[in-house]
């Protein structure tokens, strides 16, 4: 026998997960509730985050990380991004000042219950915000990256594994003078222990 699961307004939703002790997604009627994290899933995160919080100080774009919600209207969509940077001032959704509306950098890093919709239909649906343009995708057991940045002619895919020295950002700008903001990729992996060295 298969289960009805109930469907939900968008702001039926908001209204239970402002009031909620965890976090759930909310994807077009369904809530779905969210796993909690590994301890690498988390160095790795908060590494992204500090990372980002120093290199962009002062230059007009700021990183979130964690529990700032996003709403993207055109699929339905309440999501939590691992790190998102916003250029310029946040968009809200409204004068609660939890959503946004406007990342032009989300970083996620994959789990094994995550990896697929992060890489597939949850890409898809980020595309759709205008401001997006630039995806870090940062694999949280081996060293393994996939880089996508918007271009005039679509998304551009580059991928870094072991052997890669650094990541370099390439749509941040101040003052329409692109950023230069390169990260070493072992910054981006520090702390943790892949199961193959435990």
């Amino acid at each position: 026998m298969q289960t009805q699961v109930k469907q939900v307004t968008p702001e039926e939703y908001l209204e239970l997960e402002r009031k909620a002790d965890f976090r759930s997604e909310y994807r077009n009627g369904e809530i779905v509730e969210m796993t909690g994290g590994t301890i690498d899933h988390n160095r790795i995160a908060g590494n992204v985050y500090a990372f980002l919080k120093y290199a962009l100080r002062g230059k007009g774009a700021e990183p979130f990380f964690g529990d700032l919600r996003l709403w993207i209207p055109d699929y339905q969509l309440y999501t939590y991004p691992d790190v998102m940077v916003i250029q310029g001032t946040p968009i809200f959704l409204d004068d609660q000042r939890d959503t946004v509306t406007n990342p032009c950098l989300i970083v996620e890093v994959l789990s094994k219950s995550t990896q697929g919709y992060d890489c597939s239909d949850k890409f898809k649906m980020y595309r759709s915000v205008p401001q997006f343009q630039e995806y870090v995708l940062i694999n949280q057991y081996q060293v393994e990256i996939e880089h996508h940045t918007k271009t005039s002619e679509g998304w551009l895919l580059r991928d870094y594994g072991a052997d890669a020295q650094s990541i370099q950002l390439r749509t941040l700008r101040e003052a329409e003078l692109p950023l230069e903001i390169e990260w070493a990729i072992a910054d981006l992996y520090e702390g943790v222990t892949f199961e193959s060295e435990s």
